[in-house]
């Protein structure tokens, strides 16, 4: 297999982000043939190198994992939850393979979110500087009209910085004051749908994610999950420079 990063080597393991891994490294958690490793940048070949991390021995991923999920409202967006919390890892207690979420979706939105076990993958598709485009479909209560579609594209100050949509369409109107729209933006900031529409006197009733990069939800039903089709994972992995 040859000399990898470290960190690489435990993001393609499934057990966290590079960044992610490059925090277990510098909190001594990670061993390599018994030696306790934390300065970032060594190099192992993983199929000959024993690497450890919390005492557990990595499993070197030969297959990858690539899964598109439709998460329901009232799932939090972890693997596991210490207080019993209904989350992802409910779904998929029957796969081996181990598996952690890319990005989040709030607990009271819905939608699509990708699952993998390719770290670089992930690691990548959550980095800002790729600046990957996410789609919602919102219901909202209030007046809506090309003033407030204005602001949302020119930007609102919120309390961490400017919040931005590339794209706000009126899909339809119930009434004056009850609306479907659909917002594009690439940034993942907490509640950043959410606090943007608000900061404009507005209520979210029903916020679902609906593209994710050139992934879609399609008609796929809340609590089921397919395989990225290959096209789809080619087109994901050119957005995110990856040509593996």
């Amino acid at each position: 297999m040859g000399l990898i990063r470290l960190n690489k080597i435990i993001a393609d393991a499934g057990i966290a982000s590079r960044r992610a891994a490059d925090q277990l490294i510098l909190d001594g958690r990670v061993s390599v043939d018994g030696n306790v490793v934390i300065e970032l940048g060594g190099k192992y070949d993983p199929e000959i190198s024993n690497i450890k991390v919390d005492g557990e021995s990595l499993r070197v991923n030969k297959s990858k994992t690539y899964l598109a999920f439709h998460k329901p409202v009232g799932v939090i967006s972890t693997m596991s939850d210490p207080e019993g919390r209904s989350n992802l890892g409910d779904y998929f207690t029957d796969r081996k393979d181990r598996l952690f979420h890319v990005g989040r979706l709030d607990k009271d939105s819905e939608g699509l979110i990708l699952l993998t076990n390719d770290g670089e993958l992930a690691h990548r598709a959550t980095h800002p500087s790729y600046g990957i485009e996410k789609k919602y479909l919102v219901e909202i209560e209030g007046e809506f009209g090309k003033a407030i579609a204005d602001q949302m594209l020119q930007g609102v100050k919120l309390e961490d910085g400017l919040a931005r949509a590339l794209k706000v369409i009126l899909v339809r109107s119930v009434s004056k004051n009850h609306h479907w729209i659909e917002i594009i933006i690439h940034e993942g900031r907490y509640h950043i749908i959410r606090r943007l529409i608000e900061s404009l006197g507005l209520k979210v009733l029903r916020l679902i994610r609906i593209d994710f990069g050139p992934i879609t939800l399609g008609d796929m039903k809340a609590g089921r999950h397919r395989v990225l089709n290959s096209q789809e994972l080619i087109n994901l992995q050119n957005l995110l420079k990856l040509n593996n």
